[in-house]
C-alpha cells in the first residue's frame, strides 16, 4: 500500500459508509466516479462501473456489504461496459466483511490487488489538514439528508422519487472535490431526462450556464445551497423549463 493508495481507499470507504442500503462506490484519485445503491449488491456494482467505466478502470472499489463468492466472481470477471471485452482492473477492494470463498476468488484476480477489510467510519472526528508551519482543524461534514430541509424554491414541487434522487445526489456530491456536480437517477442509464442534479455550491450564473444547460438536457430537479446574489435567476430559469429547484442552505465545498 502506497501513500496514495491509503488516500484513495479512505475516500472510497468514507463515501460508501454514508449509505444504509447495499452500495458500491468506485473512486479514482480520491473522487467518486461511480456510486450506486440497490437491494442487490451485484446490481449496485454493475451500475457503479457503468457510471464511468473508463475512470473506474484502475480505481478503488468499495462496498458496505459482505463480499461473498458470487460478488467476488463478478468483480473478478466483469467486463468493461465501454467495450464489452476488457476485464475490469482495480488497485484495491474494500468491504466490511468477506466470506472465505469470496476471499479465495479475489486473491486469484491479481497478485497486485489489495484486499482491505474496514470498520464503519466514526462520526464527529475532527478533519485535519497540514499546512506550512502547522495544522488546520475543523468539524467534519457529517450532515445527512435527514439533517437538513430541502426547501422548494420553484413553482414545481419535486415528486417523491425525484426528492429521493436529489438526496442521494446531495450525499454523493459532498465526497467530490469542488466545484462539484453529481447527477443521479433511479434505474439510471444513459438518459439524463428526469434525473436529479446536486451542486456543492451555489450557482453564480443561471442563464447560458450550468442551470439552463441542465434544464435543457432534461434534468428534473436541482438541489443547491442557495446564497448567490443571483438566486432569483436560478429560480426563474427553473420555472421557465418546469424544473424543481431545492435549496439546502448548506454547502459542502470540499477541497
Amino acid at each position: 500500500m502506497s501513500y496514495n493508495n491509503y488516500l484513495d481507499a479512505d475516500a472510497a470507504w468514507n463515501c460508501v459508509s454514508e449509505f444504509q442500503s447495499p452500495t458500491c462506490v468506485i473512486v479514482k484519485h480520491t473522487n467518486p466516479c461511480g456510486v450506486a445503491s440497490r437491494e442487490d449488491v451485484l446490481e449496485a456494482y454493475r451500475l457503479a462501473v457503468k457510471a464511468d467505466p473508463i475512470s473506474a478502470f484502475g480505481g478503488i472499489v468499495a462496498f458496505n456489504a459482505t463480499i461473498d463468492e458470487n460478488l467476488a466472481k463478478e468483480i473478478r470477471e466483469f467486463r468493461s461496459p465501454a467495450d464489452g471485452e476488457t476485464r475490469m482492473f482495480y488497485e484495491i477492494v474494500i468491504a466490511p466483511h468477506y466470506t472465505d470463498e469470496g476471499l479465495e476468488v479475489l486473491r486469484g484476480k491479481s497478485k497486485n490487488l489489495r484486499i482491505l477489510e474496514a470498520k464503519k467510519t466514526k462520526k464527529g472526528l475532527f478533519s485535519l489538514r497540514q499546512v506550512g508551519g502547522g495544522w488546520l482543524a475543523q468539524q467534519p461534514d457529517d450532515l445527512t439528508p435527514e439533517d437538513i430541509e430541502f426547501k422548494v424554491k420553484s413553482e414545481r414541487c419535486p415528486q417523491a422519487n425525484e426528492l429521493s434522487d436529489a438526496q442521494f445526489a446531495w450525499l454523493c456530491v459532498k465526497h467530490v472535490k469542488s466545484n462539484a456536480i453529481v447527477i443521479a437517477k433511479r434505474k439510471a442509464g444513459d438518459e439524463v431526462k428526469g434525473a436529479a442534479l446536486a451542486s456543492d455550491a451555489f450557482f453564480p450564473f443561471a442563464w447560458n450556464d450550468a442551470v439552463e444547460e441542465a434544464c435543457k438536457q432534461g434534468v428534473g430537479v436541482i438541489a443547491e445551497p442557495g446564497g448567490s446574489i443571483r438566486d432569483a435567476d436560478a429560480i426563474d430559469c427553473c420555472n421557465k423549463y418546469g424544473v424543481s429547484l431545492l435549496f439546502t442552505n448548506v454547502r459542502h465545498f470540499r477541497h
